[in-house]
């Protein structure tokens, strides 16, 4: 499985999350490719120097270039995971061909069952919404109100952005992402890819 990590300046969350995870496969004998990318990076800064302590603190000292997000790596991709809600809708309005593939990474590492039956009612009834407008139908208001009660209970999905913080912004992030990754893992060991 190829999996792509999306943030916005390609210099903290996703250089993070792809080596970690990189390490993660590795170690627990996983077949996956990743990389990353951002919705805003400029092509070659380098990793923060808080984001390549945490990683070196992990036993990962590889070297990272920020790389912009291209319509290339999306197709490369099977799976594109980003770090926040935001940057997700950035992905499908750039590349709408990803809306298939595209997650953030704790929603696609979710596995509360009563969450994940959530999220799907959610999709029924967005495509629903979508298919509506498409013929030129009004939305009811029991459909509006259960998306927006599906809204309301679903859970925080974003991991929160150290940058310009402290190195202890940085544990925290990694911490964050390392927890969603590890259920990530577990997922891509019992061969369930969601797509």
């Amino acid at each position: 499985m190829r999996i792509l990590f999306v943030c916005t300046g390609n210099t903290c969350r996703s250089p993070m999350a792809e080596a970690l995870l990189r390490k993660l496969a590795h170690e627990r004998g996983v077949n996956v490719e990743v990389r990353s990318a951002g919705v805003a990076a400029v092509s070659g800064a380098s990793i923060s120097r808080h984001a390549e302590a945490v990683l070196r603190d992990h036993g990962i000292a590889e070297a990272f270039a920020s790389t912009p997000l291209q319509a290339q790596l999306t197709e490369w991709a099977d799976l594109i995971l980003t770090l926040t809600q935001g940057h997700k809708r950035q992905v499908v309005q750039a590349f709408p061909g990803t809306a298939e593939k595209i997650y953030t990474l704790k929603e696609y590492a979710e596995d509360n069952a009563k969450v994940l039956a959530d999220l799907e009612e959610l999709r029924r009834l967005t495509a629903e919404w979508e298919l509506a407008r498409a013929l030129g139908r009004e939305w009811t208001e029991e459909q509006a109100r259960q998306v927006r009660e599906l809204q309301q209970r679903m859970p925080a999905y974003d991991i929160s952005d150290p940058f310009g913080g402290s190195r202890q912004d940085y544990d925290r992030t990694a911490a964050e992402i390392r927890q969603a990754l590890d259920k990530l893992i577990d997922k891509l060991e019992r061969g369930e890819s969601g797509l």
